[in-house]
This record gives structure tokens, sequence and C-alpha cells, in this order.
């Protein structure tokens, strides 16, 4: 039987925009079915709550300040290679169709296929303007072309995504292969064809206390962040909007396009779908994504269809926290590829034959920028978080930091940072995160990140943990070479302290 792997994803659905998270009205009967043959996870994050750093550890399993594309508008670094590459330099065909977003060009792309992935499929936003008219291309941008009679659904850019992918799945039956799927609906203009486009008038998101958040307690960026929405209640940050509607119904249109290409998937296929990233949609006062580890832009659903489905992995749900950074590891090792030494995620394949496994005590996320070529949006954030799935902790380099309890206040309305009850679990992720950092050779990393106020027994130090960390990415690269030595390194971890005693 052939190894295949599919990954779909969208961008911009939050969790709650499923109706098998939870909520009734949102009709997403495809990906609903696919959790219930499979399993869905309620702890996934993504690394960054932003469109090509987010894509980054997804497709090269390291943090986006490990791969270089902190900010959208980035490309990914020449010596980083994607999953794409190092399954196709293994003989494994490696095809993707969508939204790719890390050339480094514009939101649409260069439309050039990057090295590693099959050039026949490939198939982004700037190849689906290309085959539009100058006319055309205008229309797809603005959000009223929805009710346009002749947009019809084969307008659409998920509808050929999906046509892509189908002609894919039908020429390599036999094949050893990974697909992604990669829409960029329901992401904004939100064009889908009726009834998807009516779908949702009306529409109200229900009362929770995260509408009801003054953010006082917060980092100051949130309420500058948020506003004239800061003075809004929650029936006026709730109402019904046409801009909801078209997100919600673009949404239940993406899903029934998934639908067209999970028929043509072999049954023995692992298939797994996601998305990048939320949106805030009001809630805490805020809209779309920034630094901020709130649940509505980084806790992202996240289901797989095992290749081999047993009664103990269908229809169940995990708990325990896993992140977009094990997505690679996963699929190199479902293909039988070693898994390299620099990769910061793990497989997932031993949690997707038995989901009582846990995999992760900590997953991780971060932020830096939002986009080079907008001088807004907040300019520099500086933000590292961390969670074990009970609680969270942010720490935002340039403002003040947050932690929450998610058993006590699933919302994270209460900032619990400064409750002495809390310090033990705070200092203890706060540890963990300093401990990641340096692990990941952050380039941002740095004593300001540990001497935080409410942390006193940390202490200003020029030389910080005082080890260097070089690259290994041996499967690529010659071994790097020791300063000191001049010599190949024997260890790619050495302090440096010593040496300096020694001079």
């Amino acid at each position: 039987m052939p190894r295949q792997f599919v990954l779909i994803m969208t961008d911009t659905t939050r969790k709650d925009m499923l109706g098998c998270y939870g909520d009734e009205r949102m009709k997403t009967p495809v990906l609903d079915a696919l959790a219930e043959n499979g399993i869905r996870y309620e702890r996934a994050y993504c690394a960054q709550p932003v469109c090509g750093p987010a894509r980054s550890a997804l497709f090269t399993g390291t943090a986006p300040h490990s791969n270089g594309v902190v900010t959208n508008s980035v490309p990914l670094g020449m010596n980083v290679k994607t999953v794409g590459q190092r399954l196709s330099d293994n003989g494994i065909l490696a095809a993707y169709t969508g939204k790719w977003h890390l050339d480094g060009a514009d939101y649409f792309g260069l439309g050039i296929c990057p090295d590693g992935w099959d050039e026949e499929t490939w198939y982004e936003m700037h190849n689906y303007l290309e085959e539009l008219s100058d006319e055309q291309r205008k229309r797809s941008r603005r959000s009223e072309t929805a009710w346009d009679e002749d947009w019809t659904r084969q307008m659409t850019y998920a509808h050929r995504v999906s046509n892509k992918a189908i002609e894919f799945l039908d020429s390599h039956r036999d094949d050893d292969f990974l697909l992604i799927v990669s829409y960029d609906e329901p992401h904004g203009p939100c064009i889908c064809p009726p009834p998807f486009n009516a779908m949702y008038e009306g529409f109200q998101f229900n009362d929770s206390p995260a509408y009801h958040d003054n953010l006082e307690d917060k980092p100051l960026y949130q309420r500058l962040w948020a506003g004239d929405d800061l003075a809004k209640d929650s029936e006026a940050l709730r109402a019904p909007s046409t801009m909801l509607s078209l997100f919600l119904g673009c949404n239940s249109f993406v899903d029934d396009e998934i639908g067209r290409v999970l028929e043509h998937i072999d049954d023995g296929a692992l298939v797994i779908f996601t998305s990048d990233h939320g949106d805030m949609l009001g809630s805490h006062k805020l809209q779309a994504k920034n630094a901020a580890f709130y649940d509505e832009i980084t806790n992202i659903p996240f289901i797989v269809r095992p290749s081999k489905r047993h009664e103990h992995n269908c229809g169940v749900v995990v708990d325990y926290p896993t992140s977009h950074i094990d997505i690679t590891p996963t699929i190199l090792d479902f293909f039988g590829v070693p898994i390299p030494k620099l990769l910061e995620g793990v497989s997932m394949l031993s949690q997707f034959e038995d989901p009582t496994v846990k995999i992760n005590d900590y997953v991780y996320c971060e932020f830096t920028r939002y986009e080079i070529d907008h001088d807004g949006f907040g300019g520099l954030q500086m933000m590292r978080s961390i969670t074990d799935g009970r609680y969270k902790l942010t720490i935002h380099l340039l403002d003040s930091d947050e932690l929450y309890d998610l058993e006590r206040d699933r919302h994270e309305v209460v900032n619990r940072i400064n409750d002495p009850s809390y310090a033990s679990v705070r200092n203890r992720l706060h540890d963990r995160l300093l401990e990641r950092m340096d692990h990941s050779r952050d380039l941002y990393r740095g004593y300001q990140w540990a001497v935080r106020p409410w942390r006193d027994d940390k202490q200003r130090r020029w030389q910080n943990s005082g080890y260097t960390r070089q690259r290994e990415n041996e499967e690529y690269e010659a071994r790097q070479w020791d300063y000191d030595t001049g010599l190949p390194m024997k260890e790619a971890v050495r302090s440096k302290l010593l040496y300096d005693v020694k001079r």
C-alpha cells in the first residue's frame, strides 16, 4: 500500500468556527465528519499568529526566530529546508497547491514553485490572478463580488485550488506522496457563492466574559490595539455585520471545497486539517491578530484522520498540548526519513496510534512583528509564550506580562502575573521558556527576558547563560567549525565561560 500524507489548511479559521468544536450553528459538515472518524485536538497551537511566520513553522519544523520568517514579507533563509525539499531529496514526491506566503514577496507571492515541490501542482495566488483579466482581478479583491451572479464557484480561488489537488490525487493513486492543500479562504475578501453568501445573515457569537474584558491589567499595547472598541460593550462588539456573515459563509464554503478533495483521497492516507491562526473578532475588544497568546488567534483547529484507524483513535479528543511545529517531523517520520537534529518539534505518529500518549509537556508561541510593508499593527512587539495546557505565560519584552489559569478562567480575562499564589507555576513556566529560547538559539534572547518586574531572583548578566550554540544541519551542510580551534566542532553547545576563564 502506498504511503500518502495529505495536509489541508485554511487561513484564519478559529477553532470555534467548526461545528465539531461545540457551536452547532457552524455549518461545517465535512470537517465535522473528519473529526468523527479521527482525532480532534483541543490544545493545538500555531507558532506565531501571523500568516507567514505560522507557515514557516508548519513547513520547516523550526520556529520563526530560527528560520528567519519573523514577520510577513520575509523569505525563508537560504539554508532553511522545507519538508518538501527534505522529502524530494529522499525520493518521495511532494506537491503543494494554494497559498504559500513564504517567498518574501507581496500577499500573492511570486508564482514560482520553490525547490522540492512538484511544479505541475504548484498553484499559488499569483498564478490565480494571472488567469484573470485586470477587471476580474479587481473584482476578486472586493467582498461585494460575493453577490455577483456571474462570479460562480468556478471563479473562486478555493475551487481552483481544489481542482489542482484533485488532479494530483487522481494522477498519483499508486504513489508515495505528500500533498499540501492550502486555501486562502475564509480570509478576506471572503468571496463565496450562494447559498454560503447568505448563510449567516444576522449571526452573533454568544456572549462571554472575553467581550467584557476592560484590558486594565493587560499590556498597554492591547489597549492601543483595541482603539475605539475599548469603549464598546459586548452587544456592540458582537453586533451582526455583513463582513462577519461573509467570513463565516466563506468558512462553510471552504469546508464544502475540502469535501470535494476528500472524495479523491485514498481511505488509507493520513489526513490532517488545520489553519494558520484565528481572529479575535471582538474578543477582549480586539480585532484580527497581533502579539497575543489568546486562544482566539493561537489555539487553532487540528483534526487528524490516521492512516490506520481503530476504535481507540476515532472520534476521540486529545487535550494534551501540541504545536504546528510538530507537523514537519511527523511527516518525515511517516515516510521513514530520519528527523534532523535542528528540528524543534516532535513526531506525533505515536499519538495518532494511541491518543493517550503525551508527546509534549509544553508548547510555545512567539511574535516579533506583523509585517514589513505596514507601518502600523503595533510595529515591533517582542513576545514569547509557553503553555502546559493548564496555564499560559506570555512575556512581552517591551510591555507588561500575562499569566492565565485556563481551568479557572478559560476566557483569559484575569491576569495572574502578579498573583503570589501563582508564583511557583509562573516561575516554572518562565524557567522552561528561557531554556527553550537558549535551546533553539533564539536570536533575540538576552537577560531582559529573564529579569522581569515579578522575578527578583534573576540577575542581569552580560554573558547571559554563557554558552555558544552552533547549527547542526548536517544533512545539507558540512559540520560547522569551532571558532577556538578552526576544527570541526565536537559539541554544538559549549560553554564560553570556560574559555573566558582560560584567557
